[in-house]
């Protein structure tokens, strides 16, 4: 790994991830916002199997996992921050508060939960996804790459609507 994660750190952190994901998945499911009608038909075009789970919630920032471990692997990588702007957890998606308006970031993030389906939840999601962007690096990893690609397909040069 480029990262200064060691593989024996990332097998031990990837359960505390998943738990903390599944988690948030939940407080998202319960308290965020359906998608719109646009919103639909967007996840529909990136091959979202089940667009009507799909719950966003506004944050004004978006949170970072209590476990001291985690916290400090998610800092020191720099994977998560308050300033990120969205941040997809299977079929909850937190978006910060001043997005709620960018189209082509909810496109991107839908394209994540897409991902999410098509791998099988959260453990091979997460195992995939972490391990390219220790690895390879941010935004240059594959499933990135693929998000990054499959919305701009959709939006094509625009970013807000």
């Amino acid at each position: 790994m480029n990262s200064t994660i060691t593989p024996e750190q990332f097998e031990m952190l990837l359960p505390l991830a998943c738990e903390w994901a599944s988690s948030q998945e939940q407080r998202i499911l319960a308290t965020g916002e359906a998608l719109s009608d646009t919103m639909l038909a967007d996840a529909r075009l990136l091959g979202v199997a089940a667009p009507e789970r799909v719950r966003l919630l506004y944050v004004s920032e978006t949170p970072i996992p209590d476990d001291p471990a985690l916290r400090a692997a998610i800092l020191e990588t720099q994977f998560l921050s308050p300033l990120t702007r969205g941040l997809t957890l299977r079929y909850g998606i937190f978006i910060r508060s001043d997005c709620r308006f960018d189209r082509t970031m909810v496109i991107h993030e839908l394209g994540h939960t897409a991902q999410y389906e098509r791998l099988g939840g959260f453990e091979p999601f997460l195992r995939r996804y972490l391990f390219e962007c220790l690895t390879i690096g941010y935004p240059e990893a594959p499933m990135e790459q693929e998000v990054i690609e499959l919305t701009a397909r959709i939006c094509g040069s625009q970013t807000q609507t």
